[in-house]
């Protein structure tokens, strides 16, 4: 564990006042966004990685559907 002074506005401040582990609740909503941007992140790739796929896809479909014509 590691002790932080961090400054917060007082309207958060205001609804943390009667928690009785104020460190642990902020810690848990830290992950938690964390958590969140890192899977914002890993959405974000993924989309990009099926619009890269999806051309190279058409691609394959399309010298496919040739080779299975000739074959007719």
């Amino acid at each position: 564990m590691k002790r932080l002074n961090i400054t917060l506005p007082e309207e958060i401040v205001h609804h943390l006042e009667g928690l009785p582990n104020k460190s642990r609740f902020i810690s848990e909503a830290v992950q938690e966004k964390l958590m969140k941007e890192k899977k914002k992140k890993l959405d974000e790739l993924l989309k990009e990685g099926y619009r890269t796929e999806r051309k190279e896809d058409r691609k394959l479909n399309k010298e496919w559907e040739r080779i299975t014509i000739e074959g007719w």
